[in-house]
């Protein structure tokens, strides 16, 4: 095959979306050629920070690489082992004695595929300047790159996609839990999409539970952020990376809800080409393909 197709799947929410991610990814990955899975998970552990436990879980329904933003500290226990996890990302633009690490070197079938993680600082942490940070990094390693980046704001993560344009396979936004439609290849061959999504309940204010964000809203007085069950959903994107020059050839972004009890998935490439796929049984069950 002439491409890789790397699947990243958008930010894993609480219990939701980790059922939802063992149901789905065995089914994306037969399907559309997958070898490499990378999945956002600060938000896995009911909807703050990762335990060890849930670690090991999504590492065993497939995920390779695990990358993450400024949740990741939300269980203290995770500075224990963070450094025990060769997969495991936190932003690499934490200062330099943060545990953890910031990128990872992984080998598909002969191929070093990089992933960085890096975090956005608008509205977020004042931590180092991320775009100084990929500038540093990438004269150590060569693509194919794939760099997560965890940002509040649109003109920032829209800044740095065309500031790593030509330099890295593709920019991924994570962060927000809201889907973009903006999934395209830059004007040097990076993919870029502003946000990839989540993972979890979509019958929720971002994953958590509906009431007790409006009652914030309406009082300002904080109450707790619970993970919602209902509306089981998967947002995430396949790259496909060119192996002649690491570039990236498409982006398609991915939208997966539950709906009367059945998993539609639509797609959409960075051309407009546009798909939706009926499943209608996962572990061989027979999927019906409408093209729209």
């Amino acid at each position: 095959m002439d491409l890789l197709k790397v699947l990243f799947v958008g930010d894993i929410v609480g219990k939701t979306g980790r059922k939802v991610l063992k149901e789905i990814l065995p089914e994306i990955k037969k399907n559309f050629y997958v070898s490499f899975v990378i999945a956002n998970v600060e938000n896995a552990a009911h909807g703050n920070g990762l335990t060890e436990k849930i670690y090991n879980e999504i590492v065993n329904a497939g995920v390779n690489c695990l990358t993450s933003g400024n949740h990741i500290w939300d269980k203290k226990e995770i500075l224990k082992w963070i450094d025990t996890k060769n997969n495991l990302l936190r932003p690499l633009n934490y200062p330099p004695n943060a545990p953890g690490k910031g990128y990872a070197v992984f080998n598909i079938y002969g191929i070093d595929l990089t992933v960085i993680n890096l975090m956005g600082r608008v509205f977020m942490q004042p931590i180092d300047c991320p775009f100084r940070k990929l500038e540093e990094i990438i004269q150590k390693i060569k693509k194919p790159i794939i760099v997560d980046f965890h940002a509040e704001a649109t003109s920032e993560k829209i800044a740095f996609g065309y500031f790593a344009d030509g330099k890295v396979t593709a920019v991924i936004g994570t962060h927000t839990h809201v889907q973009t439609s903006d999934n395209e290849i830059l004007p040097k061959g990076t993919g870029y999409i502003t946000d990839i999504g989540m993972t979890g309940s979509f019958d929720s204010v971002i994953g958590g539970e509906r009431e007790p964000i409006i009652k914030r809203f309406l009082s300002g007085i904080p109450y707790k952020f619970e993970p919602a069950k209902q509306g089981e959903g998967l947002d995430g994107c396949i790259i496909e990376i060119e192996k002649n020059n690491f570039l990236c050839k498409n982006i398609i972004r991915m939208k997966i809800r539950k709906i009367n009890g059945e998993f539609i998935l639509k797609m959409e490439d960075a051309f407009g080409n546009y798909n939706m796929l009926k499943l209608k049984k996962f572990g061989g069950g027979k999927n019906e393909n409408y093209k729209i």
